[in-house]
């Protein structure tokens, strides 16, 4: 038996965080949305915003469809605010140890029944889910970026995960519009356990000067009819992310055929993370984008 959900928290006002409040609310769930920055928070509404606007123009919903979703999202500056949610979504950084912080201070703000899911890409649920007071009510909910636009959300389950936890949230699932694909609980799951080893060895492939920025994505376009280059699409995920799952497959299942590409770890040292710090493997500062070697 489902529980219905009719308001969550969302805990993370980056890319995904406001991509899962901005479906969540148009789907007429209300959201309470958090973060450790108030300014981040304010960004991200006004982020959401023009996305539900653009979508208005594009005539995919009405203005006043778009009004009365940013009138569902909510500011929660705290965890006791999100005390009287059904669900609450973690969409933080891909980093284990901040989510489990997370989670450890959370859990105690929320009622007994209420449930937690975790965005992540990569990391074991069921190992997040021993980190919380309520594992049986734990659950992975790994939507495709950007929200708004990509079908497809993973639904994994923890060891410990109970069906009633598991239908509840593919209820939501099936009321946001999206697909559901259910993964077992290994190291990136299904869809990164695929796409970020192709990305992997693109940078490998520049890496040993096998072809530039430009023929690699090029070559990938045109002769793979990628809708963009896997060093493109690199940068848009951010190099971060991209080598946090690496490294979680690459820890997580002893094989030498996942080691992060020394090139990869260059760019995040430097600090070039992609599109949101305006250098990876392109340039973005300029009117286009130019690659960076």
């Amino acid at each position: 038996m489902a529980t219905e959900i009719r308001k969550i928290g969302v805990i993370g006002a980056g890319q995904m965080g406001s991509g899962i409040a901005h479906v969540c609310a148009l789907a007429g769930v209300d959201v309470h949305f958090n973060d450790i920055s108030a300014d981040r928070l304010a960004a991200a509404r006004e982020v959401i915003d023009g996305n539900l606007k653009r979508q208005v123009s594009k005539g995919a919903i009405s203005d006043a469809d778009r009004a009365a979703a940013l009138e569902r999202i909510v500011t929660a500056p705290t965890y006791a605010d999100l005390g009287a949610c059904d669900l609450v979504i973690e969409a933080a950084t891909e980093d284990e140890q901040i989510k489990r912080k997370i989670f450890s201070e959370l859990c105690p703000a929320l009622k007994p029944e209420t449930m937690v899911a975790t965005n992540t890409s990569s990391i074991s649920i069921t190992r997040l889910a021993a980190s919380t007071d309520r594992p049986e009510r734990f659950i992975g909910i790994h939507f495709m970026n950007p929200v708004p636009l990509m079908q497809l959300v993973e639904l994994i389950r923890g060891i410990a995960t109970e069906d009633e936890t598991f239908e509840s949230a593919k209820a939501l699932i099936d009321r946001l519009g999206k697909t559901v694909a259910v993964s077992e609980d290994f190291p990136a799951f299904m869809v990164n356990r695929i796409l970020l080893p192709m990305i992997n060895e693109a940078i490998y492939t520049l890496y040993e000067g096998v072809g530039s920025v430009d023929a690699i994505d090029t070559a990938m376009r045109l002769g793979a009819n990628h809708p963009m280059g896997p060093l493109q699409l690199a940068d848009f995920i951010g190099l971060d992310t991209c080598l946090s799952i690496m490294q979680v497959l690459y820890e997580g299942l002893a094989d030498s055929k996942y080691r992060p590409c020394p090139l990869l770890v260059k760019y995040v040292e430097a600090g070039w993370l992609g599109r949101k710090t305006q250098r990876g493997f392109y340039d973005y500062r300029g009117a286009e984008p130019v690659p960076t070697r």
